[in-house]
């Protein structure tokens, strides 16, 4: 059913919860996973012209080598791991990145954020849901309640 699986990461640790979703439908499957780190150039765009951009870039391509190794850390050795790091808006290289790559399902990690903090913030999430052209799974990773378990439970979103 699934041959190729994005994946986009944050660097957060919380995401990583998403990441064992992945591999476990990687492994089911035969599928590969591919690993997405989207560095959102458009949030610095207000610096002055003084700061060095050249500086910011290189720091936040690093985050984003950073996040992609960690996904290649977790992954079992079954499961077959690509990974890259592009620039631009993050919903928007998601979906075509699926589109591109040829991926049958993105399973990626949503806070959970509502009220004003969603109207405010926006969310990739929600944005990748309405746009791609595969299945999205997402899945909770925002804080967890007892056991370990997230409190809101995951969904599953196909459009």
């Amino acid at each position: 059913m699934y041959d190729r699986i994005l994946v986009p990461t944050d660097g957060s640790s919380e995401v990583e919860r998403a990441f064992e979703y992945a591999f476990d439908l990687a492994r089911a499957h035969g599928a590969s996973i591919h690993a997405l780190y989207v560095v959102n150039a458009a949030g610095y765009s207000g610096l002055p012209m003084e700061t060095a951009w050249e500086g910011i870039s290189d720091a936040l391509h690093d985050d984003g080598t950073e996040a992609v190794s960690r996904v290649e850390e977790l992954a079992p050795p079954e499961v077959p791991v690509e990974t890259d790091i592009l620039e631009g808006s993050p919903s928007r290289v998601i979906v075509d990145e699926a589109s591109r790559r040829g991926c049958d399902l993105v399973v990626m990690g949503t806070h959970g954020r509502g009220g004003i903090d969603r109207l405010l913030l926006g969310s990739v999430t929600e944005r990748v849901v309405r746009r791609a052209p595969v299945p999205v799974l997402t899945i909770q990773v925002g804080p967890r309640g007892e056991g370990g378990r997230p409190e809101t439970s995951s969904q599953v979103t196909m459009e």
